[in-house]
């Protein structure tokens, strides 16, 4: 009886949550909001996974805010193998290079705006920070695939000299990993 009691008292909770983040506009306020809880059991479980779902989601939107062509290219075209006669289109140094350029002007100050999103987003700092050291880890990743979608490109050496170097990304994660 009681395990009943409180599987209707967490769909009551779910469906409050949901709610409730509805007064937000966009999707991104409204994941920020469904937070874990401290008790132990199925029902923390439960919002655990809630958690992370939504944490992924929130990433996601947090990094299409700053770095959407980047993210297009590489769920897009980066996937795609250059040589393949299968490919519609070769990726072009001319295709790639306002991305790069793009990323490496503003890659700082975005992870800047970022910590500050997430910290007027989260009232659970230590939550928030393990939100933010997920979006710099998947900004890193997107990245590393971009670089790497560059040396199948011919030409593609040519914006080495533009690159920001990936130990130099890895470096700032760690900054803000020790700093929080």
């Amino acid at each position: 009886m009681l395990e009943l009691n409180l599987d209707r008292l967490r769909m009551a909770m779910d469906d409050l949550i949901m709610k409730l983040a509805k007064i937000f506009a966009k999707p991104k306020p409204q994941l920020s909001r469904p937070q874990a809880s401290p008790e132990g059991g199925k029902i923390q479980m439960h919002f655990e996974e809630l958690l992370k779902s939504n944490t992924s989601i929130f990433v996601e939107e947090l990094l299409a805010e700053h770095f959407w062509d980047l993210i297009k290219f590489v769920k897009t075209r980066a996937s795609e193998d250059p040589s393949s006669p299968t490919s519609e289109r070769a990726i072009t140094v001319a295709e790639v290079e306002p991305i790069v350029k793009d990323f490496v002007n503003r890659w700082k100050s975005s992870i800047e705006l970022m910590l500050k999103d997430v910290i007027t987003s989260f009232s659970n700092f230590l939550c928030g920070m393990e939100i933010l050291k997920a979006a710099l880890t998947q900004m890193l990743l997107y990245y590393t695939r971009l670089t790497d979608c560059m040396k199948k490109v011919s030409g593609g050496s040519a914006l080495n000299k533009d690159l920001v170097s990936i130990s130099s990304i890895m470096y700032e994660i760690r900054k803000y990993s020790r700093t929080f």
